[in-house]
């Protein structure tokens, strides 16, 4: 691809497939955000927890519906995708998994991890 100049320009959005390394670079980034506002839950729930029962319970029934759940969730993954970011990012740091086939390999297994942490938890709570 060339401009009128002669010089290359670069690919347009709807032409460049961002690689999954770069999709989990930023979903690492958004995970933090995440997390960040989701401690705000909890300190609502430490709030409510030292203020009484009936603040406790009037959380609760809050947290109880469906669409806090959800978001309860994924916090839960969103927690355990950072950490096995984090992870793997231990690994880069010790100069290891540099290669194109490692990077894509390492991606898909701090996805399944995961996933797999998230449902784990979820299963025993």
């Amino acid at each position: 691809m060339a401009n009128h100049n002669g010089r290359p320009t670069s690919p347009h959005l709807q032409v460049y497939r961002l690689p999954l390394t770069g999709i989990i670079s930023i979903t690492h980034r958004l995970t933090g955000v995440f997390l960040s506002f989701g401690l705000v839950l909890v300190v609502g729930l430490i709030v409510s927890l030292v203020s009484g029962a009936q603040a406790f319970d009037s959380l609760q029934s809050i947290l109880g519906t469906w669409p806090v759940q959800a978001v309860y969730y994924g916090f839960i993954y969103a927690l355990f995708f950072h950490l096995c970011h984090g992870v793997r990012h231990l690994f880069w740091d010790a100069g290891l998994g540099f290669d194109r086939d490692s990077l894509n390999r390492f991606a898909l297994i701090e996805l399944l991890c995961s996933l797999v942490l998230t449902l784990l938890t979820l299963i025993f709570i």
